[in-house]
């Protein structure tokens, strides 16, 4: 397809009459658009709940159990009866 050809065709196209967009496409859109921004939102708010559910969890974790304290050595038995 030449340049010529493609000018052509595109100059066509451009002369057709625009399609009809249906009247309720505004109001459609629009109440689409609002339920994606609800569940993006709900979607956040479930993802930072579940963070701060598991640094709790974390947190209660290593206040029990200590891990930063070297656990005592049971490589050398206790030296008893001298």
């Amino acid at each position: 397809m030449s340049m010529r050809e493609r000018e052509t065709a595109v100059r066509r196209m451009l002369e057709q009459t625009p399609a009809q967009v249906p009247p309720d496409l505004h109001a459609n859109v629009v109440r689409r658009g609002t339920r994606i921004l609800r569940r993006r939102r709900a979607g956040r708010r479930l993802m930072w709940l579940l963070l701060l559910a598991a640094t709790v969890a974390f947190v209660v974790w290593a206040m029990t159990v200590h891990p930063w304290v070297e656990p005592p050595s049971e490589t050398t038995p206790p030296l008893t009866g001298w």
